[in-house]
């Protein structure tokens, strides 16, 4: 007669172990419970098996060597693992898709995107995660712990994967090419956003219909229509809709401008600003009107320009609702309902709203100076 192995299925999410025992080890993967603490710093774990491989850490022995590129590690199983990174093995492989894996564990996490199983459930949110390191990671938004810090700046992270991205910032390193060009990238999500580049693949905004190669880009810009501005600063409350904008403000307070002009020595706050002013010592014009073959040395200048052809005037008046083309057109038409005379003569004190005027007005005053200077000849 067989005999059929008994199974113990876990209450939570169904999952079925070999033993009591293994389920009461993942048992705690739902309860939290970490009973194993590590003296020397106090962390915590559900396993003291865990626990033992931890302290090794803080002891600093590194025993197991790969003799391909000499790297050194704690445990022999994870001087396993490396070694088929040398070798390109891949021994686990998914019976769906054909996928394969250096790791058992790598496999098992790729199979719930088959599945779509999310058994790491978030207590604060609800949020649902297929890895417990995801979820580990996303419990961080909520506490606000960033325990990965850069040794060279002090910024500090949730996540090590991000603290990784940002050593690149520092080490200039760019591990990511192009395979069709050879472009290099410090992160894989600005290889993915180039390579549609070449391929053409758009995501297109549903409100009016613009077109972006990557989906934060489209994010951002439907923030445009929805006047979300989750960004805010700190020391003056400014908000802004793109992190990079709060970035470029955050400059303003502290007046830094660390690019200079090699020309003129001019310095600015941001390199696009300087890679922008350096054009007026080359005289290039890049951006060119495919109208009328206009050019011009940045591509603001190029998009106001292109609404003289379109007739586009996106810039309301909320007094008397005149269009304008131009930012520019609106700040100076402003004035004429708030009476703001911003530009000053400093001979004799007048004072006007448009630049255009007071440099009319200085001609007055070189004429006279010009008139006296020919009666004095005269005499």
């Amino acid at each position: 007669m067989q005999s059929t192995k008994k199974t113990y299925t876990c209450e939570v999410c169904d999952l079925s172990c070999s033993s009591k025992s293994t389920l009461n080890r993942h048992m705690q993967t739902h309860s939290q419970e970490k009973p194993y603490s590590c003296e020397e710093c106090g962390a915590s774990f559900a396993r003291n098996y865990n626990l033992k491989r931890h302290t090794q850490k803080h002891f600093g022995i590194k025993s197991f060597i790969c003799e391909v590129c000499n790297s050194a590690f704690l445990y022999r199983q994870d001087l396993k693992r490396h070694v088929q990174i040398h070798t390109g093995e891949r021994p686990f492989h998914c019976a769906a898709c054909g996928c394969s894996f250096a790791r058992n564990s790598h496999l098992k996490s790729h199979l719930r995107t088959h599945s779509g199983e999310r058994p790491h459930r978030c207590d604060e949110c609800g949020s649902a995660f297929s890895e417990s390191s995801a979820l580990k990671a996303h419990r961080r938004t909520h506490s606000g712990e960033k325990p990965y810090c850069c040794e060279e700046c002090g910024s500090a992270f949730a996540d090590p994967s991000t603290l990784k991205r940002h050593k690149r910032i520092h080490s200039g390193e760019k591990p990511y090419h192009c395979s069709m060009c050879g472009s290099a990238f410090s992160q894989s999500s600005g290889l993915k956003s180039h390579m549609r580049q070449h391929t053409g693949e758009k995501h297109f905004c549903e409100a009016c219909g613009a077109s972006f190669s990557n989906t934060s880009a489209l994010k951002a810009h439907i923030r445009t229509h929805t006047g979300e501005k989750p960004y805010s600063c700190q020391k003056c409350s400014s908000v802004f809709g793109r992190a990079s904008a709060l970035r470029r403000h955050m400059i303003t307070h502290s007046g830094e401008k660390p690019y200079s002009c090699d020309v003129c020595s001019t310095p600015f706050a941001r390199k696009a600003y300087l890679k922008e002013h350096l054009r007026i010592h080359t005289g290039e014009r890049p951006y060119s009107c495919k109208v009328c073959g206009s050019a011009f040395s940045n591509s603001s200048a190029l998009k106001a320009h292109n609404r003289i052809h379109t007739g586009e005037k996106p810039y309301s008046c909320e007094v008397c609702h005149l269009a304008f083309s131009q930012s520019s057109a609106i700040k100076r038409h402003l004035r004429t309902h708030t009476g703001e005379k911003p530009y000053s003569c400093q001979v004799c004190g007048k004072t006007f709203a448009r630049n255009s005027h007071l440099k009319e007005h200085l001609r007055t005053h070189t004429l006279h100076k010009e008139l006296e200077d020919f009666v004095q000849e005269l005499n």
